[in-house]
């Protein structure tokens, strides 16, 4: 039976044109190369290359077992890749950096499912880094980050996860509560509630008011979604959530509205780096964030 020893030494026969540089690279003595070779012809009884052949020429036999190893041994290396990361996953800690303070609850079901896979994996949340987290991911400070706005690098590598609508939130006798729709105009100077961001990072701002040319009225900032959503029903001020977060409004009088006829839509990115050695761990938990959005996405507010 041909043997994976076998196509490696095929191969290092024809990436060094010789035997003796073809034991080198295989780290035997050229007798022990030759006695290897010398097996191989008789399993398939055929010889694999000219002998005395400068440059080293290839028997057509040997030209097919060429060809077999040049499709296989690059799967088994891929494969044997995959199963020691799959084993080492078991005990790596995953650094996730979000950017989105509002993300966090409705996370919770994919910690549980992804502790459930992953049961000796530990899991790590974090908004510290917050518009510096791709930064942080760079740096090998985090392994995976959740970010609407990619920055182009060579060393890391996006997947899109699925897109969300952020949604005017107001109270239910506001003065906009009946529009079927805003417009930038109709916002100019209104007190907006958020959390601690800059309004220049806020995507209302960015996507909406700033290309309008509107400035909005004073910030308010507010570190927990059910506070920002109880100041909203006392008509504080209004906010612009993703449509996730109003679902946590229970109890509340509050009405969401489109921003702008077609709606603002955002897309959410998973970010992290490609040849990390927690880069599987990585993919597999933005698979989970990624069922669990679009799921959200497919039921009624």
């Amino acid at each position: 039976m041909i043997e994976l020893r076998h196509l490696r030494t095929l191969m290092a026969l024809k990436e060094t044109g010789s035997l003796a540089g073809a034991a080198a690279k295989r780290f035997v003595t050229q007798s022990a190369l030759s006695h290897q070779i010398k097996e191989l012809e008789t399993r398939i009884s055929a010889g694999i290359f000219v002998r005395k052949s400068k440059p080293l020429a290839f028997t057509p036999e040997g030209i097919r077992l060429l060809q077999l190893a040049e499709d296989i041994l690059p799967r088994v290396m891929e494969a044997e890749h995959e199963l020691k990361q799959g084993v080492n996953t078991e005990h790596h800690l995953l650094r996730v950096g979000i950017e989105c303070h509002s993300c966090f609850r409705w996370l919770m079901p994919v910690m549980t499912r992804f502790r459930q896979q992953y049961s000796r994996a530990n899991l790590d949340l974090s908004s510290r880094y917050l518009f510096d987290s791709l930064k942080a991911l760079e740096a090998n400070s985090l392994d995976v980050v959740l970010t609407s706005d990619p920055v182009p690098n060579p060393s890391l590598e996006y997947q899109h996860l699925f897109d969300f609508e952020v949604k005017l939130v107001v109270a239910s006798d506001h003065p906009l509560a009946n529009e079927a729709y805003v417009t930038p105009e109709q916002l100019a100077k209104h007190p907006i509630l958020s959390y601690p961001v800059p309004i220049e990072r806020m995507d209302i701002y960015r996507h909406f008011l700033e290309p309008a040319g509107i400035r909005p009225g004073p910030q308010i900032h507010c570190d927990l979604t059910m506070m920002l959503l109880q100041r909203i029903a006392c008509k504080d001020g209004i906010a612009a959530l993703p449509s996730w977060s109003i679902k946590e409004a229970h109890g509340l009088s509050l009405t969401s509205i489109s921003l702008g006829k077609e709606g603002l839509i955002r897309p959410l990115f998973g970010a992290y780096r490609p040849h990390n050695t927690t880069s599987k761990l990585a993919l597999d938990w933005l698979k989970l964030v990624a069922e669990e959005g679009l799921n959200r996405q497919s039921t009624k507010e």
